[in-house]
C-alpha cells in the first residue's frame, strides 16, 4: 500500500499538465511584432518610404524650375519615369539649377532644333545610378543618355578631393550636394549647364574647293583632203595665158563651148559647099 500516494501524486500531476495544456490551446497567440527593415542610415521607417520615381517629384525645389520645365518641353521626363519604374540599373542626373541657365548666353538655348534640345537634356541623364563615392571610382569615359552619329555622348568624369569633376570638352563642373540619393534616381545639382561637344564643340574646318583644272590649249584641226577627190594638175604659165584668153571670149565660161563652135562651122561650111 506504499505505492498508493505516489500513484496518487503522479495522476494529480498529469491531470494538472492535461488542464494547463488545454487552456494553452483555447488562448489566440498575440500577434508577432513585424521588424521594420533598416533604413539608409541603418533606422527604422524605411520601408515605408517609396522609391524615387517621378523625377519632377525629387526636383521638388524651386531652383530646379527652369531645367523642370525643359525636361516636360521636351517630354524627357515622360521618358525618365517610364525608365525608373522599369529598370533594374536606375538612372543618375546632373540637374542644373536655375543659376546654371543663366549663365548660358542668350539664344543658345533656343538656338537648338527640338531634336537637339532632346539630346541636350538627355545629356544629363546616366544610363545607371551612381552615388557619389562609387562616381569617385570612376577614371575616364562615361556614357551619358544623349547620342548623335558616332554613338553616345560621354562626360570625362574624375575625382577633385572629396568631390567629383565632370566634364564634357566644353565646360566642366563639381557636384553638388545630392537631392536624391535613394536607388532607382540619383540627382546632383551642378551650376553650369552640361554642353555636349558633338553640339557646341568647335566644327571642323570646311575644307577648301579643289582647284578648277587648268584649260586646255585646242589644236586647230587640219582637214584632210578626201582620197576619192583627184586634184586638177597644175597647169603651166603658157596654158594659163591660153585658158584666160578663151575665158574672155564669148561663151568660153560654159563647159565645151569650143566643141559647139567648131560643129556649127562645119555645118555651115558644109551647107555653103552645095549650094555652090
Amino acid at each position: 500500500m506504499a505505492a498508493s500516494p505516489r500513484l496518487a501524486i503522479l495522476v494529480v500531476v498529469l491531470l494538472a499538465a492535461s488542464s494547463a495544456l488545454a487552456a494553452a490551446q483555447k488562448t489566440p497567440a498575440a500577434p508577432a511584432k513585424a521588424k521594420a527593415a533598416p533604413g539608409p542610415a541603418g533606422g527604422a521607417g524605411a520601408a515605408d518610404a517609396a522609391p524615387p520615381t517621378d523625377v519632377n517629384k525629387a526636383l521638388k525645389d524651386d531652383q530646379f524650375s527652369e531645367f523642370k520645365q525643359l525636361l516636360h518641353d521636351t517630354r524627357v521626363d515622360t521618358q525618365i519615369n517610364a525608365q525608373l519604374t522599369d529598370s533594374y540599373n536606375g538612372l543618375t542626373i546632373f540637374a542644373p539649377t536655375n543659376a546654371a541657365f543663366d549663365k548660358m548666353k542668350s539664344g543658345v538655348l533656343n538656338g537648338l532644333s527640338p531634336q537637339n534640345q532632346i539630346q541636350l537634356v538627355l545629356y544629363t541623364v546616366l544610363p545607371r545610378f551612381y552615388s557619389l563615392s562609387m562616381l569617385g571610382t570612376l577614371d575616364g569615359k562615361v556614357n551619358t543618355q544623349g547620342s548623335g552619329h558616332d554613338g553616345p555622348y560621354k562626360y570625362d568624369i574624375k575625382r577633385a578631393g572629396n568631390n567629383v569633376n565632370v566634364s564634357t570638352g566644353v565646360n566642366s563642373m563639381l557636384l553638388g550636394s545630392p537631392v536624391s540619393k535613394d536607388f532607382p534616381l540619383a540627382i546632383y545639382p551642378v551650376d553650369k549647364v552640361p554642353l555636349p561637344y558633338e553640339l557646341f564643340g568647335p566644327k571642323p574646318p570646311t575644307p577648301a574647293p579643289a582647284p578648277a583644272p587648268a584649260p586646255t590649249k585646242s589644236k586647230t584641226k587640219k582637214h584632210k583632203k578626201s582620197p576619192g577627190i583627184a586634184e586638177p594638175p597644175a597647169a603651166d604659165d603658157s596654158t594659163a595665158s591660153d585658158n584666160a584668153k578663151t575665158s574672155a571670149a564669148p561663151g568660153a565660161g560654159v563647159p565645151g563651148s569650143r566643141w559647139v563652135a567648131a560643129a556649127f562651122a562645119a555645118v555651115g561650111a558644109a551647107v555653103l559647099g552645095g549650094l555652090f
